[in-house]
């Protein structure tokens, strides 16, 4: 279950680690809907939640789904340990770099890291 909190002022969805992977656009645009509809500025999803695909950059799936968050004004903050994925691909380490510089995506390693950057 989806949990909506405010931090800093911003509201935030809170998805929870247990649910359907996100393996597409239309499960972006689900929990883009999810969150909207909540009325949250930022989905905040657990690294488990999205499929393994997303962290190939060659598949396309991070940048397809990413975009949708951005045509939908909506933030997304992933969650959790990427180190394995990090380590695995100097390519992935470089967008999750450029990604966390912007105000769109971001990707913390915790809530705290989370609570931080809206500060």
């Amino acid at each position: 279950m989806s949990s909506l909190e405010t931090i800093s002022g911003v509201t935030v969805l809170l998805h929870p680690a247990e649910g359907r992977t996100i393996a597409g656009e239309r499960d972006a645009l689900d929990i883009i809907g999810d969150t909207s509809y909540q009325g949250a500025e930022w989905a905040v999803v657990p690294v488990s939640r999205l499929d393994e695909g997303f962290f190939r950059l060659r598949t396309r799936l991070a940048g397809d789904i990413i975009q949708k968050f951005v045509q939908y004004r909506v933030g997304l903050a992933v969650v959790g340990d990427l180190s394995a994925q990090l380590e695995a691909s100097s390519a992935l380490r470089d967008f999750v770099t450029e990604c966390n510089r912007g105000r769109q995506t971001w990707f913390l390693a915790d809530m705290e890291e989370l609570r931080e950057r809206l500060a």
